[in-house]
């Protein structure tokens, strides 16, 4: 019988607290939002800060699965660029083939995952520089494929995928379909990881992989199943970007760097081991409140950039000294 090393008190705590301290750091930015701008209190319009932060709550989730087994996946930003043209060229205004062309697009993303995860897992490259040859590869396609101009119509059952409300709800008020987008991926995520012998060899592995294989974990299987579900989630997003935003060459620039930040926010450890879908989620609201409170303040876009730097250097200043302490 297989057997996963076991992840002690001392590792599953600090992932409690990580997720707690997410929750608190997204409640004291959006009281900010709200002391500026009273109107965010109404149900209707949280409810329209959850549609637009939709997309990076479900790639923080996928990006989770990768940073938890000890990588980086660089390449969701591209994915999320190519499904937007790769929508609008393939489907072109025809609603009869959208949900076909939404198939081919899973199994495209589905590739870039696998081959990510073969490459970290089979041929030992380091996840930072793979991911970055498969992000400049595919934004490479992506542009030659549309030339370098947006091309092609997204009819309008592809685009309400992204911005489709339902009103008149009770309590709410309004109700995006991307709300329920993101319950259903955070549910699927945490199942994964939670109601799976596959979040302990995720967390095993990150921990330590030497010792996980040791014990009989399958740590390339694990690795590259981590690429895809973070594939995965970068064709959702994409799919919510196209449908809230329309086709844009620059649709997903950016968006693998605000996933890691959003982890790091949450208290995942860069270097592996630990880490939650609470914490993942509750990092990419964080952070999109505060992108929203920097645009009620009035600040320039590109702070946005400097604090995200800010960020991760903090953050990898942490996670070494954290693991200073413990060897």
């Amino acid at each position: 019988m297989t057997t996963v090393p076991q992840i002690s008190s001392s590792v599953r705590r600090p992932t409690r607290i990580a997720a707690n301290a997410g929750i608190v750091i997204f409640v004291v930015l959006y009281a900010a939002i709200a002391f500026l701008q009273p109107s965010y209190l109404e149900p209707s319009l949280f409810m329209n800060f959850m549609r637009r932060a939709a997309p990076l709550v479900i790639l923080a989730c996928g990006q989770l699965y990768v940073i938890l087994t000890g990588g980086f996946d660089l390449s969701m930003g591209a994915v999320a660029t190519l499904v937007v043209l790769a929508a609008s060229i393939l489907i072109n205004g025809d609603p009869g083939v959208t949900w076909v062309v939404i198939g081919a697009l899973y199994a495209m993303g589905i590739a870039v995952g696998l081959v990510n995860g073969f490459v970290v897992a089979f041929l030992k490259v380091p996840s930072i520089i793979s991911t970055l040859g498969t992000m400049l590869l595919v934004n490479g396609l992506a542009l030659a494929w549309s030339g370098g101009a947006p091309r092609g119509d997204l009819p309008d059952n592809f685009r309400n995928l992204g911005r489709l409300v339902w009103r008149d709800i009770p309590v709410v008020g309004t109700l995006p379909l991307a709300v329920i987008v993101i319950a259903g991926f955070v549910a699927f995520a945490w199942w994964g990881l939670n109601g799976t012998v596959y979040g302990k060899r995720a967390l095993a592995v990150g921990d330590n992989p030497r010792a996980a294989e040791l014990a009989g974990t399958p740590v390339a299987a694990t690795r590259i199943l981590a690429f895809v579900v973070s594939a995965v989630s970068a064709v959702t997003a994409g799919i919510l970007l196209g449908g809230f935003s329309g086709v844009s060459v620059n649709a997903g620039e950016g968006l693998e760097l605000q996933a890691i930040a959003a982890c790091v926010i949450g208290g995942a450890q860069l270097l592996g081991g630990r880490g939650s879908i609470w914490s993942a989620v509750f990092g990419a609201l964080s952070l999109f409140a505060l992108f929203t409170l920097l645009n009620v303040l009035g600040l320039p876009q590109a702070l946005r950039d400097s604090i995200q730097g800010l960020i991760l250097i903090a953050a990898v200043g942490a996670s070494v000294r954290h693991n200073r302490r413990l060897t």
